[in-house]
């Protein structure tokens, strides 16, 4: 761990030194506590460092910029804390109105709800959390802005996601999305393709659709989504539904907030072949702004698995977290 953050820290050093530019990081941090440990249990707990951003971006002209960013955290190798490429991408304002990044960007999957939630340090937007879609990965993406009130954008990409190279199908994943805002909402409206590589009765491209609103009003934020995946692991019939909603009301330097996800699933038998993946979640809480670069809250995290009907209803289990954000 320490040969890799002075790795990273000497690359951010030599930017700096020999570019005008603006490094940046980002730390996640928490305390958990399971408070669904049975009486005379010994109650898990632990400290964790989530995710360390550590970064450089760079203004070339005003129409080139450049940023990239690294990822420290744990990887499917096992390693607790590994450095990651996640950032590595040219934009280009093509015009007033066209905007265009290329290399490993930033993908447009999930980045409004993720933005509308606004509590990515304590908990992921539900497409990210469930896998459903990539952060980033290595393509293009394209914004454009039609009006002052609607804007269009597009990606194409290998679809492998940033911790992996492209596979040996070569297949690219694309798609469009679309955002109105008027007075205090804001509404997008996208859908997102994965081509399937086989081409059997079985076999189907699968389709992310996704409906996302966020209102606000003074101190209040309210927002949802709904999300559908069709043909889901390119399986024909195979549906996935999720809707998440949240809440936050500030408060001066506090903020109260209010979380709650619920996926289901459908096969074309009826059967709800995701079931082992599915349940409730629900956050609430409250944040208090420290300062301009520290955030940190206390929140009460519930995960209730999902049953068949007729079932025994399963019990919720409840974590106690302080979490922090601190930027620099």
């Amino acid at each position: 761990m320490k040969k890799t953050f002075l790795t990273l820290a000497l690359t951010l050093v030599s930017l700096v030194v020999f570019a005008q530019g603006k490094p940046h990081a980002k730390i996640f941090s928490n305390f958990n506590y399971d408070l669904s440990a049975e009486e005379d249990a010994q109650a898990f707990k632990e400290f964790e460092i989530k995710r360390a951003y550590l970064g450089y971006s760079h203004q070339m002209s005003d129409e080139f910029s450049a940023k990239v960013t690294f990822e420290v955290g744990s990887n499917d190798g096992g390693s607790a804390y590994t450095a990651i490429l996640k950032i590595a991408s040219l934009n280009w304002n093509a015009t007033d109105n066209l905007s265009i990044n290329f290399g490993m960007v930033g993908t447009k999957n999930f980045k409004f709800m993720e933005k509308a939630w606004g509590k990515r340090y304590i908990y992921k937007s539900f497409q990210d959390e469930n896998k459903w879609a990539n952060a980033a990965d290595a393509g293009a993406t394209f914004d454009y802005t039609i009006s002052e009130n609607l804007s269009v954008d597009a990606q194409i990409l290998n679809g492998e996601g940033y911790k992996k190279t492209q596979g040996d199908n070569g297949l690219m994943r694309g798609g469009v999305g679309m955002m109105y805002s008027m007075n205090n909402i804001k509404v997008r409206l996208s859908r997102y393709m994965m081509p399937t590589s086989s081409y059997t009765d079985a076999d189907a491209t699968q389709n992310i659709n996704t409906l996302a609103l966020v209102y606000t009003s003074g101190n209040l934020t309210v927002g949802g989504e709904y999300n559908m995946r069709e043909n889901s692991g390119n399986t024909v019939d195979n549906t996935s539904t999720a809707m998440s909603v949240y809440g936050t009301m500030k408060m001066n330097d506090y903020a109260f907030f209010a979380r709650y996800d619920d996926a289901s699933s459908e096969n074309a038998v009826g059967e709800r072949w995701d079931i082992a993946n599915e349940g409730t979640l629900m956050i609430f809480g409250v944040e208090r702004k420290m300062s301009d670069a520290v955030k940190a809250s206390i929140n009460i995290q519930n995960w209730t698995d999902a049953t068949l009907e007729g079932e025994e209803e399963a019990e919720a289990q409840s974590t106690l977290y302080l979490n922090l954000e601190y930027k620099f």
